[in-house]
């Protein structure tokens, strides 16, 4: 039969169907499945087809729904009840009605006759009978339910029409096919139709989106997977022609309940999975949506990940799916004539697509010439870039560490328990380090001194960890390998766990309280502020305490080791030099009266007293002085190599564009500069123990950035511009 005499337009179908005849000759041609067959498709026929369409229009659907049964081999394994409801049928929504099966039979039948089953069936129709009739995916269709007629002579469908011609198609060859979708995807980006076909068992694929992977694999799965089964607006539901009650809910007529459907989300939805947030990416070229390979950056822009989009026929929410972190901001990239083009840094939130055109995109900055001089816009996203990129390749390494909560350092190994207290702020969680007592003694002992300071303190909100001193010596927290192992920690901690590396704290009993007098000093650039509990300093001086405030906690009569007259003594030291020095040298001091070594708790008061407090990296003035363990960088001033020695003492300040050094100071000395210090843009002037000054012009430049990171994983204290004292 030729095309053009099956489709016949339903205006032309004015004989109302009798009924009664119809259901007899199906039973007289097919026996009692043709009487089931008829009875049950005019039994659920919608009330806007009775009268309509005639007996004819019935006959041949019934006729050529039984000859597919018996000529296909997998349409007679089909049980009788699925055949009724998703073979039989004549149309899937409410489209206009074609006879549209003898057509496609005569089609479809030498696209399949090899196939052995109705999933490779489906899936060669799926490849190959679209390119047949020329039809394909576009937004300027007519209308939404188009019927196979209609959407053939345009050559044009959207998802709905597309699923309406593959469920026909799949229906002339005895495959069951019904038409799924959603009103409305669970974030609200828009809609989507597709096809689910039976093989002991229902499977989904998109209409006109053959995947060479097989069934049930399709760029909607994310979205589908996401749906929610009680809410009307976004489940997913499947066609059916018998009613037991359900609908499927059809956005271009949302008051129809002439079709029927199953709710099935719960076949594509993923149960008790976090949901992966993910953004679609489209390009367009004009007004066009055009295939172009990109990039998924950061806002400083390391990529993230690549991607090509989609154009032509691809449905207009057929996209690369990214996975993102909602709050973080991104950029695109395109390689466009040989040049790198990105867009404006876009956060993501509620929006689930996003749209680029060549006109959105400015050139990306060129890092490649590390001694080029930078702009402070630049310099601030090279430092972001240089340390995402750095962290890259470090991150597998630290993130196993950080999960079995051990690392080695040379032959020592630190290894920790932790507790995390609150919910995370905006700007990222806290970090507390407390340090347990013990000291020369057995590994035992030390071990369940560990165990007991974690339970010691409980911030109101960050991560709490108790990390064991790689050896059982009495200066077990000070000794050369403890700095860099603290570092190396806080690193891992601000990149991976989402620390604010500027709410660090420092905190330690007994022996650990030895480690706080010797170590917040000279890493006072690393922490927001200190308590020492119950320790003995050792000697320990406290100049290099000017930037961090520093809480002291004694029982009265903790004698031992003079601990309680040392402290007294400590504590009016710093009094005296905060009185020198009122912009530095904030402290605290507790010696409780008639108690001991254990304070009973009491200097828990330390906890909320550090939170109030949050690290400057770029102090207006420092003072560095070198103890038991030598630091070539403190804040924004680095020695030179071999010109750090023991009781040197540095301070360093700014006033104005001046920078003044007294002390001893080293040839080579270098003064790190950052925006953050003090304007870049102009000339600064340098004076070394008020000799004469000389004038420099700070040069912001990747290669100071580098150093930087490669020295201090610490993008908040990472200097731009470096100066060299002659």
């Amino acid at each position: 039969m030729k095309t053009a005499a099956l489709f016949l337009t339903t205006a032309l179908c004015t004989i109302a169907a009798p009924t009664d005849d119809f259901i007899a000759a199906a039973s007289a041609k097919h026996g009692a499945l043709g009487e089931k067959a008829a009875r049950f498709l005019v039994e659920y026929m919608p009330t806007a087809d009775k009268g309509v369409l005639t007996a004819e229009f019935l006959s041949e659907n019934l006729d050529l729904a039984m000859k597919a049964r018996a000529d296909f081999p997998w349409a007679n394994d089909v049980p009788e009840e699925i055949f009724l409801n998703d073979v039989l049928p004549y149309a899937v929504f409410d489209e206009p009605r074609d006879p549209w099966r003898a057509d496609f039979l005569e089609k479809a039948a030498p696209l399949v006759k090899d196939a052995k089953t109705a999933s490779e069936a489906a899936q060669i129709l799926n490849r190959d009978f679209f390119k047949l009739i020329n039809t394909h995916y576009h937004t300027e269709r007519k209308r939404t339910n188009q019927s196979p007629k209609e959407s053939i002579e345009q050559g044009r469908a959207t998802c709905t029409g597309l699923s309406i011609i593959l469920v026909d198609a799949c229906r002339a060859v005895g495959i069951p096919a019904r038409a799924v979708g959603t009103p409305m995807w669970w974030n609200k980006s828009g809609n989507h139709t597709w096809v689910e076909v039976w093989d002991k068992g229902w499977h989904f694929m998109g209409a006109d989106e053959y995947d060479a992977k097989g069934l049930n694999h399709g760029w909607f799965i994310d979205h589908a997977s996401k749906a929610h089964a009680d809410d009307p607006m976004h489940a997913i539901y499947a066609t059916s022609w018998k009613r037991d009650g359900g609908i499927f809910p059809m956005v271009w007529s949302p008051r129809s309940a002439s079709v029927g459907g199953v709710n099935v989300t719960e076949s594509y939805a993923v149960k008790n999975a976090p949901a992966e947030v993910t953004i679609g990416i489209r390009y367009f070229e004009g007004d066009v949506r055009a295939v172009r390979k990109g990039s998924l950056t950061s806002e400083a822009g390391f990529v993230l990940g690549g991607f090509e989009t989609k154009g032509g026929t691809a449905d207009l929410n057929d996209t690369p799916r990214l996975p993102v972190t909602p709050g973080k901001s991104y950029r695109l990239r395109f390689e466009i004539d040989g040049k790198a083009m990105e867009s404006a840094p876009f956060t993501v939130g509620d929006k689930d697509i996003f749209d680029t055109r060549v006109s959105d995109l400015s050139p990306a900055p060129d890092f490649s010439d590390e001694d080029a001089p930078l702009s402070e816009k630049d310099a601030t996203r090279a430092i972001a870039f240089t340390y995402e990129t750095m962290l890259a390749e470090q991150k597998e390494k630290r993130a196993a560490e950080l999960k079995a909560k051990s690392f080695n350092m040379g032959d020592k190994t630190m290894r920790w328990l932790e507790k995390t207290f609150g919910d995370a702020p905006a700007d990222g969680r806290s970090l507390w380090i407390s340090m347990h007592g013990g000291g020369e003694a057995p590994e035992r002992v030390n071990t369940q001194q560990w165990q007991n300071q974690i339970r010691l303190y409980e911030p109101e909100e960050g991560i709490y960890i108790a990390p064991r001193a790689p050896t059982d010596k009495w200066n077990m927290w000070h000794q050369e390998h403890i700095d860099p192992m603290f570092a190396y920690l806080i690193e891992s901690m601000v990149a991976l766990r989402g620390v604010n590396p500027d709410k660090v704290y420092l905190m330690g009993y007994s022996a650990g309280g030895d480690g706080v007098w010797q170590v917040a000093p000279r890493m006072a650039d690393r922490f927001a502020a200190a308590a020492m509990m119950a320790g003995h300093p050792n000697e320990a001086q406290l100049f290099g305490l000017r930037n961090l405030p520093f809480a002291i906690f004694m029982g009265e009569k903790d004698t031992a080791h003079k601990r309680s007259e040392v402290a007294a003594a400590k504590s009016a030291e710093l009094a005296e030099l905060h009185k020198a020095d009122p912009g530095g040298y904030v402290h605290l001091s507790r010696i409780y009266p008639g108690l001991g070594h254990w304070m009973n708790g009491k200097d828990k008061e330390g906890v909320p007293w550090m939170a109030k407090f949050t690290r400057n990296p770029w102090p207006q003035k420092i003072v560095g002085f070198q103890d038991d363990v030598i630091h070539h960088r403190f804040y924004w001033l680095r020695l030179p190599e071999g010109g750090a020695v023991k009781d040197q003492k540095i301070t360093t300040e700014i006033e104005g564009r001046k920078i003044k050094l007294t002390g001893d100071v080293p040839p080579g000395t270098q003064i790190l500069l950052s925006d953050k210090l003090m304007g870049l843009d102009k000339p600064v002037e340098i004076s070394i123990n008020d000799k004469a000054p000389f004038r420099a012009n700070p040069t912001r430049t990747l290669a100071t950035i580098r150093a930087s990171l490669n020295e201090r994983l610490d993008p908040s204290a990472t200097p731009t511009a470096v100066i060299v004292c002659p």
